[in-house]
């Protein structure tokens, strides 16, 4: 299997990491009394707390996809990769080779690699890292570079614990908490788990695995969506990408997120209470899953995170 491959495996596998899932909280059987709603609140207030910590969502501050060989990188506009102001004019380079990506640094730059300081000459080679640098990840200051896949394009993504967006940012606004939208759904397997390719917001293929289809009633009505399965903090979950009639007006246009527990006995729990938006609706350097065609749903899912606003303006 080629570098470039076994990359994108590790990227796929970060991809609902910790830094992108919210908290694990088992969900209660009774949900209509005050109980379920305090830990509703609880999994929201632990959400944004996510999203405001230092190494959280809104501190991704950059983006960069990388050229066959030298990439230079520093805080000086001649560079190829353009830093903030905290990194040194100009801080070394990637090195992109046959599907492998190498840092080097300039002499006179202080950076660390796992902890440990960087003397030039020096050729390090960054491996996987979670979504957020987690892993292999070159720390000059208050920034952080590290290898991140879009598809399979190799990219440097760039995170900053001083990111304006993330000083900038002013809270998440919720739906109230409606126990009618907390569903049970019927899972139907599909003879064997089917490979997907499904674009991100800009245009690449991510590579997922669904399993089959899970199918619920809401107001008398059945739908059904189709989840992708994945590990998420230890754990296998069911992974759901979808949009409904309230995308791009109360809620985030592409697409919202929410998970649900493995099927026990061919039934699993759907609490849209918690549906949440993706990281890139508040953050233009991030790359986030669209909807497959069968999970755009034709109702008004008033029921979790509503629309953040001054990103998607400025997007």
């Amino acid at each position: 299997m080629s570098p470039r491959r076994l990359l994108a495996r590790a990227a796929l596998a970060s991809v609902v990491s910790l830094a992108l899932a919210p908290p694990v909280v088992a969900q209660r059987a009774a949900p209509d009394d005050a109980a379920y709603r305090a830990e509703t609140e609880r999994w929201r207030s632990d959400r944004e707390a996510a999203l405001r910590s230092k190494d959280g969502w809104l501190s991704v501050a950059g983006l960069f996809f990388l050229k066959e060989g030298r990439n230079t990188f520093g805080s000086d506009r001649s560079n190829d990769f353009v830093l903030p102001a905290s990194a040194p004019p100009r801080a070394g380079w990637f090195e992109l080779a046959g599907g492998r990506v190498f840092a080097h640094v300039n002499a006179g730059v202080t950076a660390s690699f796992r902890d440990r300081p960087v003397q030039a000459p020096a050729r390090i080679e960054l491996k996987k890292a979670g979504d957020l640098g987690q892993g292999d990840a070159l720390v000059i200051g208050p920034l952080l570079l590290f290898v991140h896949l879009s598809g399979e394009q190799l990219a440097i993504r760039l995170r900053d614990v001083e990111s304006a967006l993330l000083k900038s940012f002013t809270g998440l606004k919720w739906f109230p908490i409606d126990p009618e939208f907390r569903v049970t759904a019927r899972f139907a397997p599909f003879d064997a788990p089917k490979p997907v390719q499904v674009p991100n917001i800009l245009g690449d293929l991510e590579s997922y695995t669904s399993p089959g289809v899970l199918t619920w009633t809401l107001k008398g009505q059945r739908y059904s969506l189709q989840p992708f399965e994945v590990e998420s903090q230890g754990q296998r979950r069911f992974f759901i990408v979808f949009k409904d009639l309230t995308s791009g007006s109360e809620t985030y246009a592409a697409a919202r997120f929410v998970y649900a527990d493995m099927p026990k006995d061919g039934a699993t729990v759907i609490d849209f209470n918690r549906a949440y938006n993706p990281p890139c609706a508040f953050n233009p350097f991030t790359t986030c899953p669209l909807p497959l065609p069968s999970n755009r749903l034709n109702i008004r899912l008033v029921a979790g995170e509503k629309d953040y606003g001054a990103h998607s303006e400025a997007r």
